[in-house]
This record gives C-alpha cells, sequence and structure tokens, in this order.
C-alpha cells in the first residue's frame, strides 16, 4: 500500500491528519501544499467529489494507492484502523461515541468558527481567477471569493468569537481532573488543538479565565507527534497560517 499526504502548514485540519499519521506509527510521502494559493486545487485527485467536496475547505488529503481520502476526521478514522501505535478511538462503544460526538461538535461549531476569524485576521490571498474557477464546491469558492474582496461579516465575526469562547469553555470543563479530554489522549484532542491552538492570540479574552485549558495545549504541543508535525512548518508561526474552512453553519 502506497500513500501519499498532500496537506498545508500543521494548522487546523493538516495538524489533525499529520499528528495522527505519527500516532499510529506510519508512514507516508508527504508533500506540503500552498492551502492559502488553491494548490489543492491542482492536484490530480482535485475532482474526485471526496475531496472537491470536502465539508472542512481547505484541508489536507490522503491519497492511498490512488484513491483520495478527505476530511481530517475521517482521515484520522482511517489512519487508526490501519496503523498501531496509540488508539485514538476508544474501545468501549459508548466511550467511542462520546469521543466521535465531541469530534462533531468541534468539526460544526469551532472549526466554522476559527476558520473564519484565522482568514480575516490575515491579509487577502493574491489568486487570480483561474485558480478560483477550479474550485468546484460552489460555497467554498464563495469564502475564498469573501475572503479576497476583504468581505466579513459582522454578525459571522461576532458569532465566531462566541463559539470559539464555548468551545474553550466546554474544554475548561471537560479537564476537570483529566490530562486528556477524555480517559485516554484521542482522536478529539488532535481535532480540538487543531482548531483551538490558533485562537489563542485571535480571541485571547477566551483563554483569560481558563488555566485547565492551557495547560492541555502545553501538554499537546510537547507531545511527540504534535510535535513532529510541528517541526514540518516552513514558516515560524504555522497557528497563523490559515485557508477557508468549513461554512458555516446555517443552523447556528
Amino acid at each position: 500500500m502506497s500513500m501519499t499526504l498532500y496537506h498545508g502548514q500543521p494548522n487546523g485540519p493538516s495538524l489533525t491528519v499529520l499528528a495522527a499519521l505519527f500516532e499510529k506509527d506510519l508512514q507516508a510521502d508527504l508533500q506540503l501544499l500552498d492551502l492559502a494559493a488553491g494548490e489543492r486545487h491542482a492536484l490530480p485527485s482535485a475532482g474526485q467529489t471526496e475531496v472537491a467536496m470536502s465539508i472542512e475547505g481547505e484541508g489536507p488529503v490522503l491519497l492511498v494507492d490512488g484513491e483520495a481520502l478527505a476530511d481530517s476526521v475521517f482521515v484520522g478514522c482511517y489512519l487508526d484502523d490501519i496503523g498501531s501505535g496509540t488508539l485514538l478511538r476508544p474501545v468501549d462503544p459508548y466511550a467511542r461515541w462520546q469521543v466521535m460526538m465531541w469530534c462533531r461538535q468541534m468539526i460544526e461549531r469551532l472549526a466554522p468558527a476559527a476558520g473564519y476569524l484565522g482568514i480575516h485576521s490575515g491579509s487577502a490571498p493574491d489568486i487570480g481567477d483561474d485558480v478560483m474557477a477550479a474550485i468546484q464546491s460552489e460555497d467554498l469558492r464563495g469564502r475564498w471569493a469573501d475572503w479576497r474582496s476583504g468581505k466579513f461579516e459582522d454578525e459571522k465575526l461576532e458569532d465566531s468569537w462566541v463559539k470559539v469562547t464555548q468551545a474553550v469553555e466546554k474544554c475548561e470543563a471537560q479537564l476537570d481532573g483529566r490530562d486528556w479530554l477524555f480517559i485516554d489522549f484521542s482522536l478529539a484532542d488532535l481535532e480540538t488543538y487543531a482548531w483551538l491552538a490558533g485562537m489563542v492570540d485571535i480571541v485571547p479574552a477566551a483563554f483569560a479565565d481558563a488555566p485547565l485549558t492551557a495547560g492541555w495545549l502545553a501538554r499537546m504541543k510537547a507531545r511527540p507527534s504534535v510535535a513532529q508535525a510541528l517541526a514540518l512548518a516552513s514558516n515560524d508561526m504555522p497557528e497563523k497560517t490559515w485557508a477557508p474552512g468549513p461554512e458555516i453553519n446555517r443552523w447556528g
């Protein structure tokens, strides 16, 4: 079996998948993409539905024997099934449900908020109409167009601040008496950290009274798999490197 992982800077979903790969003691040909330049849409697999309609926006793509896999939580589950190393999902059915439900909440609430605030905090992308035309998802193309033109809605910015704050509050409550979000380290830790770490400087007030979350963030950054992923960055602050993320949830 041959695997190639096309990934961005170790932030957001790219960080999740890179760290999951290392946690599972797996090997892949690692190919760094400039997601903020739209390079993912030039991949040979860009036209595959799984990639073109990925729900998380500009995320990594894992190519396995020519088949493309996208969306970091689902890719993480796949790596958990085929690798050795740390179990990323509990064996107990209820505990596994808890981890996966947590991941879903992070995907649907934290990730869109972090992605929106992340691109708002950066400069407008310098991509041409040819790149825009290659983006098959109409929703994603719209998010790129808004970023390129500097169009950000105050209501969405405020709502995103709220959702990041709520995510920190949720972590703070969950970490009471624990080193990790659940009994053992899991995919929930990876996915949450990947979207939350870059919010410390963008939404500092959310972290002001969250000592348990601060300790967990430090443990996550020091974890060997995360440190190995972060070492792949081509700049000094990968947590400040963003591209359009998931679509803002229409239903709140």
